[in-house]
């Protein structure tokens, strides 16, 4: 299964390192290898998250940090749709 990153998903998660990059730029790179890592892992095992609020979906919850990745399989791909960070109000919406 291939794992396809939506653009908003890129967005969220380079705005996530760049908040963390001010204080602490290895910590930012760190996260986000370590996201992109677990992400990626569901190539193997699309089924390892939790299902969605949003019909349809996935959500992977990362463990090391506070980020929940909304994800949709279509066909042979895996769409990662958000990457959000759990306190803050989650849109209703993907």
């Amino acid at each position: 299964m291939r794992v396809r990153w939506l653009q908003n998903a890129i967005k969220n998660l380079d705005a996530e390192a760049d908040y963390i990059a001010q204080e602490n730029s290895k910590a930012a790179a760190d996260m986000f290898v370590y996201v992109k890592n677990k992400v990626d892992s569901l190539s193997e095992f699309p089924s390892s998250g939790r299902p969605g609020r949003v019909p349809g979906t996935r959500e992977l919850v990362v463990d090391r940090y506070p980020f929940v990745v909304p994800y949709r399989v279509v066909g042979d791909d895996l769409h990662v749709l958000r990457v959000f960070h759990t306190r803050r109000k989650l849109p209703k919406t993907w």
